[in-house]
């Protein structure tokens, strides 16, 4: 059983954050960044082609992750592997010490810096939960035996915010019956929405964290609002980013995640934080919020 899987079933409120693997061979950047979230996380995911960008694999950094004693979280997408190659990464991860995953479709490739590159899409990420959950049981996606089968802890996304909400929460049902044991959520914003999506999703009895993102700028907020479905950035938060100077920038980022943490950290079992290449600011953000010492409770 994983680390992350432990903490949430112990009920203590669990904090992941995440990394993203570099455009080139050169780790040491991905790795200090990993590093700067030793034992202020439970894990860290590792991002896969992340916005279909040609980048160092999931699996490698994960690895290299689980080297140095570190627990990450594979994300694994359906858009440029077939059932073949998905099941094949899959046990390779297992092999190498990984056993959490989360299962996303992925972004088209035509969003990307590669827009020629044709998507495979073999399977989507309701049908990559069932893989998960076929090969946890002994078998692959033939109905042939395997000789040594994994015991991954398999997540999967959903979108708190998006508008009409009933389509979301259908695929988190589809999600749940082919295996998802836990889920991360898309950034989140506005802290009394997100309270009456966990309403809703209360009976379900499987362990949301809430997406923080930091946000480096008022105009990455307005981006955001205009080309991310299902977020939205109030006005206020990015009045008060235009407001603050350049220079203090930083601080006010990390206050304003700490702020959405405590609002969200009686609502739901954790949160993921996405730094998007500000892991530093991650242990200033949990001690604001009041979680420092809860982050490595669970080892």
């Amino acid at each position: 059983m994983s680390r992350l899987e432990k903490a949430l079933h112990s009920g203590v409120f669990v904090v992941t954050s995440e990394v993203g693997p570099p455009k080139g061979t050169d780790l040491q950047g991905c790795l200090q960044e990993a590093e700067v979230l030793r034992d202020r996380v439970i894990a860290i995911n590792v991002t896969d082609l992340q916005s279909s960008v040609m980048r160092v694999g999931s699996l490698a950094v994960c690895a290299r992750l689980v080297e140095r004693g570190l627990e990450p979280v594979f994300q694994l997408t359906c858009r440029d592997r077939n059932r073949l190659a998905m099941q094949s990464d899959l046990l390779s991860a297992w092999t190498l010490g990984i056993k959490n995953v989360l299962c996303l479709t992925g972004d088209h490739p035509v969003l990307g810096d590669h827009p020629e590159a044709k998507a495979v899409f073999d399977l989507d990420s309701v049908q990559l939960l069932k893989t998960v959950s076929v090969l946890n049981h002994g078998r692959d996606l033939a109905g042939h035996e395997l000789e040594g089968a994994p015991d991954f802890f398999a997540g999967a996304v959903v979108n708190p915010g998006a508008d009409p909400l009933e389509l979301q929460l259908i695929k988190m049902e589809k999600k749940i019956a082919a295996g998802a044991q836990f889920f991360q959520t898309q950034a989140v914003f506005e802290p009394e929405k997100f309270a009456r999506f966990m309403e809703k999703v209360r009976a379900y009895r499987v362990p949301v964290l809430a997406g923080i993102v930091i946000l480096k700028s008022a105009g990455m907020a307005r981006y955001m609002n205009k080309n991310v479905a299902g977020i939205g950035v109030p006005e206020g938060l990015i009045k008060e980013l235009e407001a603050t100077p350049k220079n203090q920038i930083r601080q006010k980022s990390a206050e304003i995640a700490a702020r959405l943490i405590r609002e969200l950290k009686e609502i739901c079992q954790g949160v993921h934080i996405m730094p998007l290449g500000w892991a530093d600011l991650v242990p200033e953000i949990l001690e604001m919020a009041g979680l420092l010492e809860m982050a490595g409770a669970a080892k």
